[in-house]
């Protein structure tokens, strides 16, 4: 056919190809980190507003082409506001370094959240004395962590026991762990208005629910009537988990893939590109 293989494969193209690539990678990467969470939501109406956009433009619609124009420009000051501790958190991340660099002690610190996560699961759920436990993942809880009593301290079977021993001062209400922390106690979480939530649950199935909807924090609920396990986790209610159900359900979400070790970015652009192109062995 006369093409010349040869000018495929020059300095401008290989260079394209990287920036198309990189950019690729950029985006599946975004959609990963808002996966789960409430920025989806955001992340769907840009969509829609661009689609929108475009219509209004082939249809030759200036007027509502021009709203369009508008709500573009004030949404970017609306969505920093709304979505300021997830993009402070980001900020926080990348000026420590934390995204390009292996932290060898996540792993560890995960395995003894679950210990102790294990061990105060055991002794409430066998008698029956009800807790609310919620893990922050991705989505930033500061807003719920302000509505407790802020402790900062190492998470232990023993701390996760006494905090919700009945008719002590902390009993009621949440705790949050952040960062492998205890971060607040008898903090407030906002209540499900789902009628799918079967009757019999009480109150904190319900702010286990509502927090499930807002974010993508883990919560384990204990229920004080039958000593039951539940977890929420993305809008999803697991009920009746047993001791190794619980711990598999831990270990798939905070225990990293690939020999334990939490992937980089780089990693997983490396890995990534492993995949598209690279070959099986």
């Amino acid at each position: 056919m006369g093409f010349d293989l040869i000018n495929l494969f020059t300095l401008k193209n290989i260079s394209n190809l990287i920036d198309i690539l990189v950019v690729w990678f950029l985006f599946y990467e975004l959609i990963m980190l808002l996966k789960g969470t409430r920025a989806i939501q955001l992340f769907r109406g840009i969509i829609v507003i661009i689609i929108t956009k475009v219509l209004s433009w082939y249809l030759g619609l200036s007027t509502f082409s021009w709203l369009i124009d508008q709500v573009i420009n004030w949404s970017v000051i609306g969505a920093i506001i709304v979505f300021q501790p997830e993009i402070r958190r980001g900020l926080e991340k990348l000026g420590s370094g934390s995204l390009f660099r292996q932290n060898q002690k996540e792993n560890a610190q995960a395995e003894n959240l679950i210990k102790a996560l294990d061990g105060s699961i055991q002794y409430m759920s066998k008698r029956r004395i009800g807790a609310l436990i919620s893990i922050q993942m991705e989505t930033g809880l500061e807003e719920y962590i302000e509505t407790g009593i802020q402790l900062n301290a190492d998470t232990t079977s023993q701390l996760l026991i006494n905090t919700f021993i009945p008719n002590t001062p902390l009993h009621d209400g949440a705790v949050i762990i952040k960062d492998f922390k205890v971060a607040a106690a008898a903090a407030y979480l906002p209540l499900s208005q789902s009628n799918l939530i079967p009757k019999e649950l009480g109150t904190r199935h319900r702010a286990a629910v509502g927090i499930s909807e807002v974010t993508d924090a883990m919560t384990i609920v204990i229920s004080e009537e039958t000593g039951e396990v539940s977890i929420t986790r993305n809008n999803e209610l697991i009920r009746g988990l047993s001791q190794d159900e619980y711990l598999k359900y831990f270990r798939s979400h905070l225990i990293s893939e690939d020999n334990n070790e939490k992937k980089t970015i780089f990693t997983r652009f490396m890995n990534f590109i492993d995949r598209r192109f690279g070959g099986k062995n």
